[in-house]
C-alpha cells in the first residue's frame, strides 16, 4: 500500500504547485512593458561637437516614434576618433549613425560588420554607397575625410530618413 500512497502524494504535490503557479501567473505584473531603454544624447552630442576634429552629425526633426538607445564618443586617437548614436526605428528596427575621421574602407567595414558595396542612393540630394551582405545593410559616405555610416537592420528606407534627418 506504501507504493499508492507516494504516487498520490506526489499528484497532490503537483495539483498544489500548478494552482500556486497559475496564482502567481494571475497576480503578478507580466508583459506589456517596454524592454527598449532610451537615452538622451544631447549632452554627449555637445561635448562630441566640441570635441571632435570634424562635424559630428546627428539628426534634426524625426519623429518621436525613433527612440535613441546608444550614445558614444571616443577621442582617444585623434586621427581616428569616432562618433555612434543608436535607434530604434518606428518598426521597432536598429539603426544608427557612425562616423569617423579614421581610414574610410576599415571604419565602414568593422560598423557594417563585413558588408559589401552594391551601388549609390541618392538621400537629400546627396549620394551614398549602398552596402549588404554583411549583418547590417548600410549607406556610406566620406567627405572631407569624415565617414559618415548610417546601418542596421532597418530597410533602406528608414536609413535613408535617418541620413536625410542628419546636420551638423
Amino acid at each position: 500500500m506504501r507504493g499508492k500512497q507516494t504516487v498520490r502524494d506526489m499528484m497532490l504535490s503537483i495539483l498544489v504547485m500548478g494552482v500556486v503557479v497559475a496564482g502567481l501567473y494571475i497576480f503578478l505584473p507580466h508583459g506589456g512593458t517596454d524592454p527598449v531603454k532610451t537615452v538622451s544624447y544631447n549632452v554627449e552630442l555637445g561635448q562630441a561637437r566640441h570635441a571632435a576634429p570634424y562635424p559630428v552629425a546627428a539628426p534634426e526633426g524625426l519623429p518621436k516614434q525613433w527612440r535613441a538607445t546608444s550614445v558614444t564618443y571616443d577621442g582617444s586617437d585623434p586621427k581616428a576618433s569616432t562618433w555612434h548614436l543608436g535607434f530604434i526605428d518606428p518598426q521597432g528596427q536598429y539603426a544608427s549613425v557612425d562616423q569617423s575621421n579614421g581610414a574610410a574602407g576599415a571604419f565602414v567595414s568593422t560598423t557594417t560588420q563585413q558588408s559589401t558595396r552594391h551601388g549609390t542612393q541618392t538621400v537629400a540630394g546627396q549620394t551614398w554607397d549602398r552596402y549588404t551582405g554583411g549583418r547590417y545593410q548600410a549607406l556610406a559616405r566620406t567627405e572631407h575625410g569624415v565617414t559618415t555610416v548610417v546601418d542596421g537592420t532597418a530597410p533602406f528606407s528608414q536609413l535613408a530618413e535617418l541620413a536625410a534627418a542628419l546636420r551638423t
